[in-house]
C-alpha cells in the first residue's frame, strides 16, 4: 500500500469543513493510481455553479425560495440535464465506487450519486446531509431554518426522488427486511467519517466478491488509517495477507488481532471464529519455522 494514498485519505478524513470529494477520490486512486484530483474537483466547481444559476432562474421567475423548489430545480439540473442515474445493470462494478468514474459516466450506487449531489449541492449553496440508511444511502436537505431533525429526504439513485417517512420503512424493509427496526435514529446526519468507511466498506466487498484480494487489502488499509480502532479491519488485512502468501504480515495481524479481541466478552461466535483464526496462526507460524 503506497503511503501517499494513506496520507491522502487520512488529509481528507481530518481536514476543516465537511467535503467529502478529496477523499473520495483518494478512494479511487486505488483502481486509478495515475488520477488527478484536482481536475474533478474543479468539475465540481463548475457543476455548482451551474446548479446555483439553474435554482437562481427558478426563485426569479417563480418567487419560490422553498426547501421543495430547490430540490425540484436542483434535481432538474443533476438528473434532468446532466443525465445522472443509478447504475442498476451492474451495480457491483468496482467503478461505481469511484468518485472519477462516476462523474465521467454519469452513473454510479447510492452512496457514490449521495457524494455527488452532496458536493455539487452545497457548492450551489444548498444545506446538504448524508443519511446513513441501512442498505440505502440517502441525503436530507435541511429547511431554511437548519434544523437537522427536519427536511426533505431524497434518493439520489432513484433520480432524486423525495421520500416520506412510510417510504423509508418500505425502503429498510426492502434491503435488510425485518433484522433493523425502524426508528427516526436511522434518519440522523451522517459524519463525514461515518460516509469514508461506508464507500471503502462497499467497494472492500466488490472486490472480495471478484476475489481481487490485493485490491480489498488496499481498501483495508484505508479503513484502518480512517478507522484505526476497528479490530474487524485488522482481522481482514490479516487474513487477505494470508490469502496473499505474505507471512510476516499475517502473523503479525492475526497474533495482534487474537491478543486484542481476547480482551473483550466471547460469544459462541466468536470463540469459534477466533478458534479459527488461531489456526491460521499456527499454520504461520510453522511455515515461518520452516524457512529457518
Amino acid at each position: 500500500m503506497r503511503k501517499d494514498l494513506i496520507d491522502a485519505i487520512t488529509a481528507a478524513s481530518n481536514s476543516p469543513g465537511t467535503s467529502l470529494a478529496q477523499a473520495a477520490l483518494a478512494i479511487a486512486r486505488i483502481e486509478y493510481p495515475l488520477l488527478d484530483p484536482d481536475a474533478y474537483i474543479a468539475r465540481l466547481d463548475g457543476m455548482g455553479e451551474a446548479a446555483r444559476v439553474w435554482i437562481a432562474r427558478h426563485v426569479e421567475e417563480t418567487g419560490d425560495v422553498s426547501p421543495l423548489a430547490t430540490v425540484k430545480s436542483f434535481n432538474r439540473y443533476l438528473f434532468g440535464d446532466q443525465h445522472f442515474a443509478g447504475n442498476r445493470d451492474r451495480y457491483d462494478d468496482p467503478r461505481n465506487s469511484c468518485l472519477n468514474e462516476v462523474l465521467d459516466r454519469r452513473s454510479g450506487i447510492p452512496i457514490t450519486l449521495s457524494v455527488v449531489y452532496m458536493e455539487v449541492g452545497r457548492r450551489a449553496g444548498m444545506d446538504i446531509d448524508g443519511v446513513n440508511f441501512p442498505g440505502h444511502f440517502l441525503v436530507r436537505v435541511r429547511d431554511t431554518a437548519g434544523r437537522r431533525a427536519r427536511g426533505l429526504i431524497v434518493d439520489p439513485f432513484h433520480s432524486g426522488a423525495l421520500l416520506s417517512e412510510q417510504d423509508c420503512r418500505t425502503l429498510l424493509e426492502k434491503h435488510v427486511g425485518t433484522e433493523v427496526a425502524f426508528s427516526r435514529s436511522l434518519m440522523a446526519p451522517a459524519t463525514r467519517t461515518q460516509i469514508i468507511v461506508r464507500m471503502l466498506l462497499n467497494l472492500k466487498r466488490v472486490y472480495m466478491q471478484m476475489r481481487s484480494f490485493p485490491q480489498a487489502r488496499d481498501v483495508t488499509e484505508l479503513l484502518l488509517a480512517v478507522t484505526p480502532s476497528a479490530l474487524s479491519e485488522l482481522r481482514d488485512r490479516g487474513l487477505l495477507a494470508y490469502h496473499l502468501n505474505d507471512i510476516s504480515a499475517a502473523l503479525r495481524d492475526l497474533q495482534t488481532y487474537l491478543k486484542l479481541a481476547s480482551m473483550g466478552e466471547a460469544t459462541e461466535d466468536t470463540r469459534e471464529e477466533h478458534q479459527q483464526i488461531w489456526e491460521h496462526v499456527k499454520t504461520l507460524r510453522r511455515r515461518v519455522a520452516g524457512l529457518n
